[in-house]
């Protein structure tokens, strides 16, 4: 579904990604792994629009989509899920599933009663403002977000980030979940290895903007990733 193919990404004159490949496929997860300012998040942006690459290719189900906004590729059913989450803290519950409704045609503009399935806290709050959830609630709707979307990619960056670790094995079922219905391509930051490890059919580690290691979850050795993410 996703293949990023190559991409050189500047900001000014910092080169932050060198040839950087990526793929993630529908029904599997593709990991990200990294220490804080390799180039993880930059990856994540390039994808979904937000920063412009400068060389390489963005492929999405065969077409290049590089060059295309934001919100085109929301329409071809790319979703993000940001570092920080970045809810709407004034709005209420509803009113922020709601803003993820906007690429959709409008005959398709209602919130799927599987988005309170996954998220069952988000149903009871629906009235409740986002800047008055929890951390850990305040990601369920971040993610829930995005899902109204229909995304056949879903794109998480970083979503275990200072989340408690009962909210983080929540998380953990609905990316489980998700990929094994086996129509959406997932591809997630992460730095936690046992995170990654737990998810993962696919990893890549990076450092200082490249790809260092890449390959089967299976075949993933625990020593040689960790030193990519220990300080």
């Amino acid at each position: 579904m996703l293949a990023v193919e190559k991409i050189q990404l500047y900001y000014g004159a910092s080169h932050i990604l060198r040839d950087v490949s990526v793929t993630a496929e529908p029904g599997s997860i593709t990991c990200v792994l990294g220490r804080n300012g390799v180039g993880k998040t930059s990856l994540m942006r390039a994808v979904i629009g937000l920063q412009p690459i400068r060389a390489g290719k963005i492929m999405w189900e065969g077409a290049d989509i590089s060059a295309l906004k934001p919100h085109e590729r929301a329409r071809r059913g790319l979703a993000l899920v940001p570092q920080g989450r970045e809810i709407f803290p004034r709005l209420t519950v509803l009113e922020n599933l709601q803003t993820g409704l906007a690429p959709l045609p409008r005959g398709k503009r209602s919130i799927p009663e599987e988005i309170y399935a996954l998220f069952p806290v988000l149903k009871e709050m629906l009235g409740r403002r986002g800047g008055d959830l929890s951390g850990g609630q305040q990601q369920q709707l971040a993610i829930a977000r995005a899902l109204v979307t229909r995304p056949r990619l879903l794109i998480l960056d970083e979503p275990t980030e200072g989340i408690q670790p009962s909210i983080i094995k929540d998380i953990e079922r609905v990316i489980r979940e998700l990929a094994r219905r086996g129509t959406m391509a997932i591809l997630l930051v992460e730095q936690y290895f046992e995170f990654a490890q737990a998810l993962a059919d696919r990893y890549v580690v990076m450092e200082r903007g490249e790809v260092v290691l890449s390959g089967q979850a299976s075949d993933m050795v625990e020593n040689d990733v960790r030193r990519y993410l220990t300080v």
